[in-house]
């Protein structure tokens, strides 16, 4: 299942993190990670459940399947 890139967006705005920070983060590059708030690539599990650590969110919703 695709993740919600407007909810990672979302996510990250309300964090006040920039695109270039989030990639860094996640150990790949601006493109890659842009990829994913296009919705035109997924993460690994691995990144997947890193992204949801750094919210504070299950990884449920950042796939769009649940709502906080």
């Amino acid at each position: 299942m695709p993740i919600s890139g407007s909810i990672l967006k979302r996510l990250r705005k309300n964090a006040k993190m920039t695109q270039v920070q989030m990639a860094e983060f996640l150990g790949i590059t601006e493109q890659h990670y842009q990829l994913y708030e296009y919705g035109k690539a997924n993460p690994t599990v691995d990144r997947l459940e890193k992204l949801a650590d750094l919210f504070g969110v299950s990884t449920d919703y950042i796939l769009g399947r649940l709502a906080i």
